[in-house]
């Protein structure tokens, strides 16, 4: 069951299945839900090494999922939370939409401009092979950056619109690299939830 939604755009970028959706929630619903996780998620602050150091990762993040599903990234191990109800609500929209069915989501908060996520991909081993990543985003308009890992004039960006959906599928995680990047302008928060489905769980 994979039936996309009229409202989604194909963004044609070669060696990739990119899909997005402006006003998958309106302005107004996207500020209540906005409002709602900001207070409700515990948020966590994580240490990240790199190359031998230690430094507070740039951004808050907490995961949620189905049955105590366990999660890692860059040495980072999540046990989830329980789905809340704004949570389980937001997945089943997305659900609808896509046609795929996830069982975790990674919330990532930019509190402002010097929050960030570094060039990766979302290629861990317990996503298996082409894996699905729907990403909500509330709040601040942030750029999206994709970059070929071989082809190097295939570079892409462009704004992650308060309530929309950003769907990644096909080879996307092999084929690129995606980030948001710092800025120096002043700019409110924002609230990022990827939608994944572990095949294998790490635990």
């Amino acid at each position: 069951m994979h039936n996309k939604l009229h409202s989604f755009i194909n963004l044609g970028f070669p060696d990739a299945d990119v899909q997005y959706d402006g006003g998958f929630y309106a302005f107004a619903k996207a500020e209540q839900l906005f409002s709602t996780l900001q207070q409700e998620i515990p948020w966590r602050q994580n240490e990240i090494t790199v190359f031998g150091k230690t430094y507070n990762e740039p951004r808050l993040t907490q995961l949620y999922g189905d049955d105590q599903m366990e999660y890692s990234y860059s040495g980072i191990a999540f046990k989830a939370l329980e789905w809340s109800p704004a949570m389980k609500s937001i997945k089943e929209d997305v659900e609808k939409a896509t046609g795929y069915r996830f069982n975790i989501c990674l919330a990532n908060f930019y509190r402002d401009g010097s929050d960030s996520n570094g060039w990766h991909a979302d290629n861990e081993k317990e996503l298996g092979r082409n894996p699905v990543i729907a990403s909500i985003s509330l709040g601040q308009e942030r750029f999206f950056h994709l970059r070929h890992n071989k082809n190097k004039e295939w570079r892409y960006k462009f704004p992650l619109q308060n309530g929309s959906l950003l769907l990644m599928a096909g080879e996307t995680q092999h084929t690129y690299k995606h980030q948001v990047a710092k800025t120096k302008h002043q700019i409110h928060p924002r609230i990022n939830l990827t939608f994944r489905k572990v095949i294998d769980s790490c635990s």
